[in-house]
């Protein structure tokens, strides 16, 4: 079932340098996407279209069949969990108000709230005893953790992730991602996932979307990337024959 809808949608800096071009595009529900491309390709700002931090200058967004622009906004953005590199845990809240952030915003009971908390703080590997240490008290690995448990809390169908694993340390890095997998198998969220790094697109996408200057290149399945890139540009985006020798390896 179709979950989110791109159509003829054209976004541009204050610059009037275009960001996006025209981009047609669907998301249905329980995939998951990762978006690749060189820096300014237009990633980070299709997740900000989609959760209304910014308004597109031209064609429409459909979102569960309703266009963007019907949406309360409010509304829209507590339905969407929304995971960042730099996280953005309250430094002043313990864990447990962090996870249940948006709970309290929607006057959840204190007992629904520490039950909803107990039960995402397990799901991402983490003890109950960690809902009463601080931000501080934790690990970045840790602290990434927290950050998807509270992106889950209010049970959305959305999941936005914004290049969420590229500050911690390579071993963590792969654990999380490891994590990231059983919780789309598990919860059958739509994950939109952005990323620079190849063998993490590969990795954890079940459809790869390439971008370059705010186009769609090419996108499909991992097998259908690597065993038949579209054109010049996505083989040398892919690297060079013995990256993509070890990449069909890994992953056809």
């Amino acid at each position: 079932m179709e979950l989110i809808r791109f159509e003829n949608v054209y976004k541009s800096y204050d610059t009037g340098k275009i960001i996006i071009d025209d981009l047609n595009f669907s998301i249905n529900n329980g995939e998951f996407i990762t978006l690749i491309g060189k820096s300014g390709s237009g990633k980070t700002t299709i997740l900000k279209l989609i959760n209304g931090l910014l308004s597109l200058d031209s064609g429409k967004i459909f979102i569960k069949n309703k266009e963007i622009r019907d949406w309360n906004i409010i509304d829209l953005r507590r339905d969407i969990g929304y995971v960042i590199q730099q996280i953005g845990l309250f430094p002043h809240m313990n864990i447990l108000e962090n996870i249940g952030y948006v709970l309290n915003l929607k006057k959840e009971s204190k007992e629904n709230i520490r039950e909803r908390a107990e039960y995402l703080i397990s799901l991402v590997g983490m003890s109950n005893s960690y809902l009463e240490k601080y931000p501080r008290e934790l690990s970045g690995g840790q602290r990434q953790r927290v950050g998807v448990a509270r992106a889950l809390a209010a049970n959305p169908d959305i999941i936005l992730m914004d290049e969420p694993f590229g500050a911690v340390d390579e071993i963590t890095r792969r654990s999380l991602q490891d994590e990231i997998i059983k919780l789309h198998q598990s919860l059958n969220k739509t994950i939109i996932f952005v990323t620079h790094d190849i063998e993490e697109a590969f990795k954890l996408g079940t459809r790869i979307v390439l971008f370059n200057k705010g186009k769609i290149i090419q996108e499909g399945t991992k097998k259908e990337i690597l065993l038949n890139p579209k054109n010049e540009f996505v083989e040398d985006f892919l690297g060079n024959k013995i990256f993509l020798n070890y990449l069909k390896e890994m992953f056809v």
